[in-house]
């Protein structure tokens, strides 16, 4: 049985992101797979590249076969070069930037103004009736039936 190593395409119309997947040769590109050994996110800035390598490594040693866009995430990751003897096994991924939590952006923000941060609104809610709403029902009622 002849196995390759290739791309499922998952997510929305313009929106792709794609696992790194263990197929055979003959199944269609998004179609069943014997195994999942990673993932790439095109649409992140830098791309996101997350692949098992020791799970690569025992695929290509007996001998599934990469396609042309996998091949070229394995030489990323440094995987290929590994497996071929070539130097260069670190690859040359960069990583991902760490996120900021959004109250820490928001304090760095409030610093950089130099303002103090308020607990209250910046526009005030609308004040309600003091009636309770039992009240305003027998008010109505009470008109409708003098007229």
């Amino acid at each position: 049985m002849a196995v390759k190593i290739k791309l499922m395409r998952l997510g929305k119309i313009r929106q792709p992101y794609y696992r790194v997947v263990v197929a055979d040769a003959r199944t269609r590109r998004s179609g069943r797979a014997i195994e999942t050994i990673g993932k790439y996110h095109p649409k992140n800035d830098p791309s996101l590249i997350e692949i098992d390598s020791e799970r690569a490594q025992y695929w290509l040693d007996v001998g599934a076969q990469p396609t042309e866009s996998v091949q070229h995430l394995l030489e990323i990751t440094g995987d290929w070069q590994k497996f071929k003897g070539l130097p260069g096994t670190e690859g040359t991924l960069k990583p991902q930037p760490e996120k900021v939590d959004k109250l820490a952006r928001f304090q760095a923000a409030l610093a950089a103004a130099g303002e103090e941060p308020t607990t209250e609104a910046t526009t005030p809610k609308k004040k309600a009736d003091k009636r309770p709403k039992a009240e305003e029902a027998d008010a109505a009622e009470a008109e409708s039936t003098e007229s």
